[in-house]
């Protein structure tokens, strides 16, 4: 082989490594996100509300903090029930009326039948604090983004992608006016999350992850934390239970147990102390009450309370309360009442003995 035709074959190969590198650091065509659906910045979105048929949950952000976001679980109302059998019937033919017991008849007729006289309203909607999971999903609806634009599509094609019908809605609130859309049905499953833009007919196909979240909002998008600080971020503590008041010195930091002295003799740590706060610590809310939502039968009986401090400045305070159907708890950071587990009882008896002295319990 001649030293030409050697020299011709090895630019043809630098030639198609360098096209064969620059094809590797391009980005793909039809990458995810390439398609822009809402054009916004994130600052300008007010609030995401997912819904389908029986509930709806909204992302939205606070109107005195912006930087403050909020999750809300809610119920639509239930559908009109439909009329029961005979009773339109016997009133049209001169049947009895409907008032006195033939009323009350009536209503056990309907009860007997199967059928519900009446449709009970929804409960109150919920409002909670957001998590890290909520903050992420967040800005990613401004601007939105999808992995492809399928433009008009006829009804036959809008019944093959689950869009017929569907009562699955997302609207987005952009400085006091809202972009619609409608979701494809279920029945697809996540990995083909069609939607047509309510204002001019356009679809899209999303990405998988993004409408998973709002789908499970209960358990992935709301702040359970009852604190926002740790062990060790505090060096005292304040027990109080019964109208008497207990302070502790606290050392040590997490993973461990915190370490409890009576403020009188710090050189001397408390052990049925640090046992009862370790368990007091580690409480883990069953159900979250929304903001300004009370438990059943009103406002519970504070129980113990416990305040967190450091430098003499307060970092956090803890309350349980007794409820008529168990116990509840609510914190700095929690925006209402959160449900306890069973087993709250010894804590709450063991308080008493937390917040007396030794010298007047006649020792632990």
């Amino acid at each position: 082989m001649k030293a030409r035709d050697l020299a011709l074959q090895g630019a043809l190969a630098v030639v198609a490594l360098v096209a064969a590198y620059l094809v590797w650091q391009r980005a793909p065509a039809g990458a995810p996100g390439d398609v822009t659906v809402v054009e916004l910045p994130a600052r300008a979105l007010d609030k995401v509300r997912y819904e389908d048929e029986a509930r709806y949950v909204e992302l939205y952000r606070d109107s005195q903090d912006r930087d403050a976001l909020w999750v809300r679980l809610g119920f639509k109302p239930a559908k009109p029930l439909p009329p029961v059998e005979g009773v339109a019937d016997a009133s049209a033919d001169g049947g009895p009326a409907t008032d006195g017991g033939s009323g009350a008849a009536l209503a056990q007729g309907a009860a007997d039948a199967g059928t519900q006289p009446s449709a009970q309203p929804p409960p109150p909607p919920r409002d909670m604090r957001a998590n890290e999971v909520a903050q992420k999903l967040y800005p990613r609806f401004a601007p939105l983004r999808a992995t492809r634009s399928l433009g008009v599509l006829d009804e036959k094609k809008l019944a093959e992608v689950g869009l017929t019908g569907s009562q699955r809605k997302l609207t987005l609130t952009l400085g006091g006016r809202t972009e619609s859309f409608t979701l494809a049905s279920m029945t697809g499953g996540w990995g083909t999350p069609y939607l047509r833009r309510d204002s001019d007919g356009q679809v899209f196909l999303l990405g998988p992850a993004l409408l998973p979240d709002l789908e499970n909002a209960t358990t992935r998008l709301v702040d359970r934390r009852l604190h926002v600080f740790d062990l060790g971020e505090f060096d005292s503590v304040v027990i109080s239970s019964g109208g008497s008041s207990r302070a502790f010195v606290a050392s040590g930091k997490a993973p461990n147990p915190v370490t409890l002295a009576p403020e009188e003799s710090p050189d001397k740590p408390d052990e049925f102390t640090r046992n009862w706060h370790d368990r007091v610590w580690r409480l883990v809310p069953l159900d979250l009450l929304g903001r300004d939502e009370q438990p059943p039968g009103g406002e519970p009986k504070e129980s113990f309370r416990v305040e967190y401090r450091r430098g003499g400045k307060p970092v956090g305070e803890l309350t349980v309360a007794r409820a008529t159907d168990g116990f509840y708890a609510r914190t700095e950071h929690t925006p209402g009442w959160v449900r306890l587990h069973a087993g709250v009882d010894p804590l709450a008896a063991e308080a008493a003995r937390v917040t007396t002295p030794v010298s007047s319990a006649g020792g632990p």
